[in-house]
Formats: C-alpha cells, structure tokens, sequence
C-alpha cells in the first residue's frame, strides 16, 4: 500500500487507533476523511487537526453507512483506502446475561455488520481506483479469544475471516486487503481505564505503518504477530491461561 498521495476514510477515526492511524496518514500528505458518533468530538479533533474532514456517523446504522457512502464518493471521488476501524468491547458474563438483546446486537452491529456493508458498498468505487485498499483492524482475539469478552471476541474472528475471503475474492482487482491484529492497546475501548496495561499507543500504531510500508498484508504487534504463527494447542492453552488469569484478578465477574 502507498503511504502516501491517497484519499482515505476512517471509521471510528475521533480517537484511540483510529486517530493514531488518521494523523499518521495526514503526515504523509494523505487527505483523511474521519467519522464517528459524537459530533462533539470530531469538533475537537478538526480543531487540533483543520487539515482533516470530519462527518458524523453511526455505523452500526444500515442507513447511515448508505448516506456516508454516497456522501464520501460524491464529495471525494478520489477515494482509495477504506479503514474498518470503529468497535466496541463488552465483558459479558454468559451465565448473567441479563441486558436486552439490543445490547448484545449492538457490538455485533459495529464490530460485524458496519465493516462488511461498508466494504460491499464501497468495492465498486474502489475498484475503479488505479490503487486501492480495504483495511480492516480485527484484533489479535480473533485468533485466540478474550473468554470474558466473548462477543467481542466472535466479532472479530468474522472479521478475520471475512479479509481472508474478500482477498481472494478481490485478488483481480486493484484492492489490496489489509487486516491489522492489536493486542491490548492503552485506548479507552471497553471502558476508561481497562487497557491502561495495553501497549502504548504511539508505538503500537508506528509498528504499524512499518508494516505498511513492507507491504505486509497481516500485520499484528507482539503477541499478536506471534499467534498468527501459533499452533491450535497453543491457542487452545492460551486462551484458557488467559481465561484462569481473568478470574483471578477479576472474581467477580
């Protein structure tokens, strides 16, 4: 993927990896296009950064993620990269599932259905660009899940599976389909303060774009690179050492 000279929507893109990534892109002569929920934060980060262009957006809203479309490819016709990065993350305790369903759906919305409507919406578009991307950030709990978020964690293990069928589907085309796999990361999703063990958040994202720039099309961080390697008994041993070490220091989840 060119890291530079592109037209480049982000999802998800007012904060966290989103915003890592949108400001990256920006310095290198990139023209980044970022949307989110909150119009008040987008206000804040087009403040800090006049140079990007903001739209509200709820995508995990079919209609929404069909009025961004026509809006970003009319407004921008250049439009070339596509990154899937909006999410959230629940704790859910399956034995206490107690909310409405809409609670539960909603992760599924955002996390499932906004990235491959976005993707379906956008492919005629981006097909007809001379270079393309689709980027789409899963996690490295699609491999080997977060037991305590276990939605969250089925999520993206559809996203990784979608990338890997969109690849080959568009290995015709001029998209590339890029996956990215972070660890923990020192963000606010799932909550304030839950990751702030996470890697930093610069480094994560610079490690980043050197895998870009190597035109790595699987790019994970730490353990997250080394799981894309990991043999089924030692993503079945981990993710029950990780499940044992969640209960200990969480009890009464």
């Amino acid at each position: 993927m060119n890291l530079s000279g592109n037209t480049i929507l982000i999802t998800g893109g007012a904060s966290g990896i989103g915003l890592a990534f949108a400001e990256r892109f920006l310095e290198r002569g990139n023209e980044v296009i970022v949307v989110g929920r909150r119009l008040e934060r987008l206000n804040e980060v087009k403040e800090k950064f006049p140079q990007l262009h903001v739209r509200t957006c709820d995508v995990s809203k079919a209609d929404d993620r069909k009025s961004l479309v026509e809006w970003v490819t009319s407004e921008f016709p250049k439009l070339n990269v596509l990154v899937n990065n909006a999410g959230i993350q629940q704790r859910v305790n399956l034995l206490r599932a107690e909310k409405d369903w809409d609670y539960y759906q909603n992760e599924i919305a955002i996390n499932v259905e906004g990235p491959i409507h976005l993707s379906m919406l956008l492919i005629p578009h981006l097909k007809q660009q001379s270079k393309a991307a689709i980027m789409n950030v899963s996690s490295g709990l699609a491999i080997m899940p977060g037991v305590w978020v276990p939605i969250y964690s089925s999520t993206k293990a559809a996203i990784h599976s979608f990338s890997t069928s969109l690849r080959h589907q568009l290995a015709g085309t001029s998209i590339e389909v890029i996956e990215v796999f972070p660890p923990a990361v020192n963000t606010d999703l799932g909550g304030v303060g839950l990751h702030t063990f996470g890697a930093p958040l610069d480094h994560f994202a610079d490690s980043i774009f050197k895998g870009l720039k190597a035109n790595q099309l699987e790019i994970g961080y730490g353990g997250t690179e080394e799981r894309l390697n990991a043999s089924r008994a030692e993503i079945a041993e981990g993710t029950k050492r990780a499940w044992e070490g969640f209960l200990k220091n969480n009890p009464d989840f």
